[in-house]
């Protein structure tokens, strides 16, 4: 866990060591939780034209899955990077843990999170806003390299939410973004890293603090 905001390019370069060395044999699995100063991020589906303000925050093209989207403070990345060789090598099975571990902390929040078949991420209802009214509440991006997991999900905390209005948030026009904070919940960063936490190893299996 980093205390203070990670640069991107700082957090994809030491991403990308830890990763060589737990696919040598010579690094344990691990999962960094870290906050960036604003910047958009764009996936290797990522259209152009889904960047609608391209001077507002700094830009940086990623090779995990996914399109644009947005990291902030008060945002909390998890960058998980497991060996599915020692696991399950199964990229779906991945994905569905990733989503299912998401869900299972915003459930432990109060928060009811939801899959959808047509988006990757977590989803929440919003009969506030209208019948069938949704927002993204969490995104998942990932890449692997010799079965050796990177990038991750990322968990709407408590960000500015009218930052995520520069781009198309993962390629999705007909919904919106909502974060804890949005939803009634002031839960601080502390204690959403705790139920992180607990619900990974529920389905990870037990971590050790490093």
């Amino acid at each position: 866990m980093s205390d203070e905001p990670v640069a991107y390019l700082d957090a994809v370069a030491q991403m990308e060591s830890l990763v060589a060395r737990i696919a040598d044999g010579e690094a344990h699995e691990q999962v960094w939780l870290v906050e960036h100063p604003p910047l958009y991020t764009a996936g290797t589906s990522a259209d152009d034209a889904d960047l609608l303000t391209p001077i507002r925050f700094p830009v940086h093209k990623t090779g995990r899955g996914g399109q644009y989207t947005y990291h902030g403070p008060g945002q909390r990345v998890a960058y998980v990077m497991l060996d599915l060789k020692r696991r399950q090598a199964d990229v779906r099975a991945f994905v569905a843990a990733l989503e299912a571990w998401l869900i299972a902390t915003l459930w432990a929040c109060h928060v009811r999170g939801e899959r959808r078949e047509d988006r990757v991420g977590v989803w929440v209802r919003r009969p506030d806003k209208g019948a069938d009214i949704e927002d993204k509440i969490a995104a998942i991006g990932i890449r692997l390299r010799k079965w050796v997991t990177f990038h991750g999900i990322s968990l709407n905390v408590d960000p500015d939410l009218e930052h995520f209005s520069g781009i198309v948030p993962c390629g999705v026009q007909q919904h919106g973004v909502t974060s804890l904070v949005d939803l009634g919940l002031p839960l601080a960063m502390a204690d959403v890293d705790m139920l992180l936490r607990t619900e990974f190893e529920a389905i990870f299996g037990p971590t050790q603090a490093i």
